[in-house]
């Protein structure tokens, strides 16, 4: 196979929020996960270091927090200052100590070294509560709000710069839900208020790929937007979990970026394509386990609906096929980057996250591996790749049963400090394959880095270490360079000059 990759024709800068990440207040993403005091790995603030460097390690650019479906019925004034209270998380059903909040989230993002990103409850909360987090959070001392927060001890602002209106209140399970005619109302009134305490926030709003859900949110607030956010998994398994195997998330790969080719679409007909980008702030291949909470028969013992969250985090679960569908993904987020400005994988840690954590230390699992390398090498602006002989296709067989055919290879290239990157996936489960890559007028010195384990349905756990990045010299490029991909393997190409 052939591929033509010609940097002269750029296609977008790549934002490197991109690869940004989420967490949210369910199972042990944030207590017991990232905030545990009483571990011995954590620093005089509650958080672990492990976890910490972990995140700087894969250069997490952005952090969307507090939800997800948690931040429906969650009041922010709950979380900050000395005298806080438990409260009754009524999207998850359990009860919130309120010991992380927003002091506690910004000072979470300093560590990493990586930007906030508030969600705000657009379920049960106001446009008023929504702008007085933006006051508390963003001015310097006006008005009551920032004065409890300088009282609370933080004297300068925490200045938040990225804003969301609401999650999934489209969606029959969210709390709060909306109809189409009131989210628009309600998001404009929002970002009105919002804005007016602090102009310079960019804002979001919770949308999907649905033209009378969109056509209503851009009318009544596109003025005020600056993104439009999307949300999607593709391995559903809320009710029962029944993970799919390789060749079934192969089988998901085919649609990747339809959806951002729908709101595209709306948006270019609506001439908004300019000035709103996409955020993808929610993604990942598998949902997340929850039984009995989002369904009109509630779970009524822990072993209905508490203790079977513990499946998500049963490390056998993530494999190749995890970290070759997450590469499929940031692939096509790079090939639209003219419109995508930001994605969040969901979540960062634990439940479906890249990091495992446990008393003792932490696992990667196979999609960190995938963010390492492309947050490093994935970067600058986007190039133009196409193929002259015609893609390699294979038939899967989806999760319902029926057969799909994808293609075996994915690549996009990207133009950065004088190198040229070129993501190359193989998808095949068993077969290595052969590509040339032809890359008019460079000259350099090529590096492959490959995510790979010894199978498919390989994984990384507590003492077990068979997913990891290689390194090895291709050798000297005049023009073109032929690469060996192994089966079921994510590589990046790095050509110096």
């Amino acid at each position: 196979m052939n591929y033509e990759i010609n940097e002269k024709r750029e296609t977008g800068r790549i934002s490197p929020m991109i690869y940004g990440h989420f967490i949210e207040h369910f199972h042990r993403q944030i207590y017991g996960g990232i905030f545990d005091p009483e571990s011995p790995l954590s620093d005089e603030d509650g958080f672990r270091t492990d976890i910490i460097e972990a995140m700087r390690e894969i250069r997490v650019p952005v952090l969307r927090w507090p939800g997800g479906c948690f931040v429906s019925s969650y009041h922010w004034r709950d979380g900050v200052g000395q005298q806080r209270q438990p409260s009754f998380d009524k999207a998850w059903r359990v009860e919130d100590p309120n010991t992380f909040g927003t002091d506690e989230f910004v000072k979470l993002c300093r560590k990493i070294g990586c930007e906030p990103y508030i969600c705000t409850n657009a379920g049960t909360g106001t446009a008023e509560e929504m702008s007085d987090w933006v006051e508390y959070c963003n001015l310097e001392r006006e008005g009551k709000y920032a004065k409890m927060r300088i009282a609370n001890g933080f004297q300068s602002p925490h200045r938040v710069k990225y804003w969301s209106i609401g999650n999934e209140n489209y969606g029959a399970w969210e709390i709060g839900a909306k109809s189409a005619d009131e989210w628009g109302r309600l998001t404009a009134e929002s970002a009105k208020m919002m804005k007016h305490v602090d102009p310079d926030i960019e804002l979001s709003a919770a949308a999907l790929a649905d033209i009378n859900w969109n056509v209503n949110l851009l009318h009544s607030c596109g003025q005020y937007l600056d993104w439009i956010s999307i949300h999607q998994y593709w391995d559903m398994m809320p009710e029962v979990h029944d993970p799919a195997d390789y060749d079934a998330c192969m089988a998901y790969t085919a649609d990747i970026g339809r959806t951002v080719d729908e709101v595209r679409g709306i948006l270019t007909a609506m001439r908004l394509e300019k000035r709103i980008k996409i955020a993808f702030d929610e993604w990942n291949l598998r949902s997340w386990h929850h039984p009995n909470v989002h369904t009109v028969r509630q779970g009524r013992t822990r072993e209905d609906y508490i203790l079977p969250r513990d499946k998500n985090d049963d490390n056998s679960t993530y494999t190749m096929a995890d970290a070759v569908f997450a590469a499929c993904f940031l692939n096509s987020m790079i090939k639209n980057c003219d419109i995508v400005g930001m994605a969040n994988f969901a979540p960062i840690l634990n439940t479906r996250g890249c990091i495992y954590s446990y008393g003792g230390g932490i696992v990667r699992r196979s999609t960190y591996y995938v963010f390492e390398l492309f947050a490093k090498h994935m970067t600058g602006n986007a190039v133009d790749v196409w193929t002259d002989g015609g893609s390699e296709t294979m038939e899967v067989r989806a999760k319902n049963g029926r057969t799909q055919s994808v293609a075996v290879i994915d690549v996009a290239a990207a133009s950065h400090d004088g190198k040229l990157s070129i993501s190359l996936v193989n998808k095949h489960r068993t077969k290595s394959k052969t590509v040339t890559l032809r890359v008019p007028g460079v000259r350099g010195r090529a590096v492959m880095y490959t995510v790979n384990g010894k199978s498919a349905d390989s994984y990384n756990d507590v003492g077990r270490d068979e997913i990891k990045i290689t390194e090895r010299v291709v050798g000297d490029v005049d023009g073109a360079v032929t690469v060996t991909a192994d089966a079921h393997s994510v590589n990046v190409i790095t050509i110096e000059r």
